[in-house]
């Protein structure tokens, strides 16, 4: 392997990820201009790919991700192997492989030890990091302990090469040759295995890169994510970048139901069948309360020149109280929700009338915060004595 420098680190290129990230896009290419002009395009070569860039796809964001990576919910064997197979044929390396590096990617994001750190540049994180490998080289497992204990994550990390090459390229040959021979053989080879690799890799490639340069940061300054419904439609529901990593745990990324998220959706539906259970939901009051810390951590840091130290201190002790309140509001009127489906029609009338003044007393706090907002925007505020 060649050995290079970058940011003074010694690294050696990884030539089988090199020649793979290289040939692939460019196979792609010539061999859709190709076979379209030989064969043409039918719905069979177009059928395959959306099958398989779906399969793929979601294997990655559902499966690699979200249930393995994060333990956001539990699947069950059938989900876990239709993962590992189609995961395999993303290319995107073994679930254990891919785990491991994610899971320091979000202890050590943005610092040396996150694999694909922001900080490096847009095309490191985007890709590059995959093309070398750093230090000798080893891939260190000891954080994917529990990914271990199951063997359908041991048996494709030992078979890796194989299932990804049977699942991503032989079989969506396979299937075009079943429906329409030599042609369509072709045609589910390059559609449905290069053409969907490549959308697949630049999907998954997007999140480590763009969605930490463009977009809103609502629930965490602490790192460089960002959300994104561009990036969202692109990538499954992954663009809602932002949220997750303030809650990684959460099986959604987009919380509103009106959010992109396709991958949500998936382990939504099969929950309701049983093949998905323990799905794991950040409370409200996590979620409202990271957003009003976050606001006023941007403000402050635009206006603490026009204020002193003092009324700056004001305005922070202001707003904890906010926050406080909040939270505790918020719990509240979860618990009256929760005892309003289980009450009896005497009490029900009751606990209505608790949760409308306990919405009311959400909207004077949130009144109150985004009147501290607006003061600490004001050059020329003075705290009234």
């Amino acid at each position: 392997m060649s050995n290079l420098i970058v940011d003074s680190k010694p690294i050696k290129l990884n030539w089988i990820n090199v020649i793979f990230l290289i040939i692939t896009p460019v196979l792609a290419l010539f061999g859709s201009i190709w076979h379209g002009i030989t064969y043409g395009i039918t719905w069979v070569e177009l059928s395959i790919f959306f099958i398989w860039y779906f399969a793929c796809g979601l294997s990655i964001t559902v499966g690699y991700h979200r249930l393995f990576s994060h333990r956001s919910h539990q699947a069950n064997l059938l989900l876990r192997i239709l993962y590992a197979l189609f995961g395999a044929g993303a290319f995107q390396n073994s679930i254990l492989e891919w785990c491991s590096d994610h899971r320091r990617h979000h202890k050590e994001t943005d610092q040396d030890g996150d694999p694909y750190n922001a900080t490096r540049g847009f095309w490191w994180s985007h890709f590059f990091w995959i093309l070398v490998d750093e230090e000798d080289g080893k891939v260190d497992y000891s954080n994917v302990r529990d990914l271990q204990k199951d063997w359908v994550v041991r048996l494709q990390h030992r078979f890796i090469f194989t299932i990804g090459f049977l699942v991503g390229m032989v079989a969506p040959a396979s299937v075009g040759y079943a429906i329409g021979g030599i042609p369509t053989a072709i045609g589910g080879f390059v559609w449905g295995g290069l053409v969907r690799t490549v959308f697949v890799h630049h999907g998954t490639f997007l999140i480590n890169s763009a969605a930490h340069v463009w977009g809103k940061q609502s629930y965490t300054t602490s790192n460089s994510s960002k959300d994104s419904l561009w990036l969202a439609f692109f990538t499954f529901g992954e663009g809602y970048h932002n949220f997750h990593h303030a809650f990684q745990a959460d099986y959604r990324n987009g919380i509103r139901w009106w959010h992109w998220d396709p991958s949500k959706w998936w382990i939504g539906a099969f929950s309701l069948v049983k093949f998905n259970s323990n799905l794991k939901r950040t409370p409200k009051a996590s979620i409202e309360t990271a957003k009003m810390r976050t606001s006023f951590s941007k403000i402050a840091n635009q206006s603490e020149e026009n204020h002193t130290e003092s009324t700056m201190n004001m305005f922070e002790s202001r707003s904890n109280e906010c926050i406080s309140a909040m939270r505790e509001a918020l719990r509240y009127l979860d618990e009256k929700r929760g005892l309003l489906r289980k009450s009896s029609s005497n009490a029900r009338q009751i606990i209505v009338e608790q949760i409308a003044h306990t919405k009311d007393k959400i909207m004077a706090i949130n009144t109150e915060f985004q009147a501290i907002l607006d003061d600490m925007m004001k050059p020329s505020f003075h705290p009234s004595v």
